[in-house]
């Protein structure tokens, strides 16, 4: 019986090398890596920024010949604008709301003759203008594309010569009226964004009184719509919130 047992462990230890050889090789499979989460991007802040590009102003001019407001010309014109934003936005979900002031500098003039009395050249000079506007817009990712409404002003310039006398005749005026827009913002940063924007300013009209030494020589009726559009870069106050927790392997 000895014999036998020590014959059966010596033909089980020669086999077990043959067996092991003949099972697959064992694999290892690594971890994989930690799973990164996605960008959160969050448009709640104040912001603050500049902004450039062009802007049309449509006049129309009704000159006061006589007492009778006769229309003169309608003129068109157009020049570039710089200026600046200021705001803040609420983000809730995919909604965006805000409240914005934006002021440009304008360099938008144009002259013309009168048909009415050929000595007389009228300019009309729009210089500046601002809005005051509340927005709501809807965001995916990094993008969001708003509409925005409210109250605007301008600040215009209008001179009428007499190339007759070479008398000449300015009026500043201040004009309040309203504006609608519509734009699409992209944050590059968590804290830094680039837009475009399209506004339309509704000023109404105005009627002017130009004097001389003993009164009133010249008295005109001027309507006023304004298209503008600009690129805009903005920086929001406040980073991104506490990235969420992450598994680790």
């Amino acid at each position: 019986m000895k014999k036998f047992l020590l014959g059966t462990l010596g033909l089980v230890a020669m086999a077990a090398p043959a067996f092991a050889a003949d099972l697959p090789a064992r694999t290892y499979t690594k971890a994989p890596p930690p799973m990164m989460p996605a960008p959160i991007y969050d448009w709640t802040g104040f912001y603050i920024g500049g902004n450039a590009g062009w802007g049309e102003s449509r006049n129309c001019v009704d000159l006061d010949i006589a007492g009778v407001f006769d229309r003169d010309a309608c003129l068109n014109k157009s020049g570039g604008l710089i200026g600046g934003q200021v705001g803040y936005r609420w983000q809730m979900g995919q909604f965006v709301v805000g409240l914005e002031a934006q002021g440009d500098w304008a360099d938008i003039s144009n002259s013309h003759v009168s048909f009415f009395v050929p000595e007389i050249i009228t300019t009309s000079k729009l210089d500046g203008l601002g809005l005051f506007t509340g927005q709501i817009g809807y965001t995916w990712g990094p993008s969001l594309l708003y509409v925005k409404g409210g109250a605007a002003v301008t600040s215009n310039r209008f001179t009428i010569f007499d190339t007759i006398t070479t008398a000449q005749f300015d009026i500043n005026s201040t004009r309040w009226g309203g504006t609608i827009g519509v734009g699409w913002e992209y944050l590059f940063t968590p804290n830094w964004s680039v837009g475009v924007e399209y506004d339309h300013l509704f000023m109404g009209h105005r009627d002017n009184s130009f004097f001389g030494g003993i009164g009133p020589v010249l008295g005109d009726h001027i309507s006023q719509d304004v298209d503008m559009v600009t690129v805009r870069f903005n920086y929001k106050f406040g980073g991104l919130g506490a990235p969420p927790v992450v598994s680790r392997y």
